[in-house]
């Protein structure tokens, strides 16, 4: 999307959490951690990345989890279908690919956390891949929140670090 907007709607399955959202880009990423994979019930997690000041609830507001101790995620209370990620301290956040009424108007672009791809569910489609080690912001977003040593992921917001 070349210099222009897009605004669209979305919610969840029960229609209960409705929002509209104003794009600044129609470019969406495909997440393969582990805690996506868990919070979507599947093998990745499709988003766009949005400002929040972007997003206008139309009816009702997700239920909001502490999914680790510097992000959130947001679900429908009553469905539980999966519709926002976000870093605290952000201004930015994820929004559902899926959630969105017309989810064909973005497109991926990249797979991130590719370390945790699982391989005989994966296609290999020619988007660029990085890892999530490899992301200095986020490495130094979870040692700060979990130590020096922390081995990103479930198992650390767990207490297993």
């Amino acid at each position: 999307m070349a210099e222009q907007t897009l605004t669209l709607q979305g919610g969840c399955l029960c229609g209960r959490v409705r929002y509209e959202v104003t794009l600044e880009s129609d470019e969406g990423y495909y997440c393969h951690c582990r805690m996506c994979q868990l919070a979507f019930g599947n093998t990745r997690a499709a988003f766009i990345n949005v400002a929040k000041a972007a997003v206008r609830w139309l009816a009702g507001e997700p239920k909001v989890h502490a999914s680790s101790s510097f992000a959130r995620r947001g679900f429908c209370p009553e469905c539980g279908t999966p519709l926002t990620f976000a870093y605290v301290d952000s201004q930015r956040m994820d929004l559902s690919v899926g959630s969105l009424d017309e989810p064909s108007r973005i497109r991926p672009v990249s797979h991130f956390a590719i370390e945790s791809r699982i391989a005989n569910w994966h296609a290999d489609d020619g988007l660029p891949g990085e890892r999530l080690d490899a992301s200095e912001r986020l490495s130094a977003r979870w040692k700060a929140a979990y130590g020096d040593k922390v081995v990103p992921g479930v198992e650390a917001t767990r207490g297993g670090a």
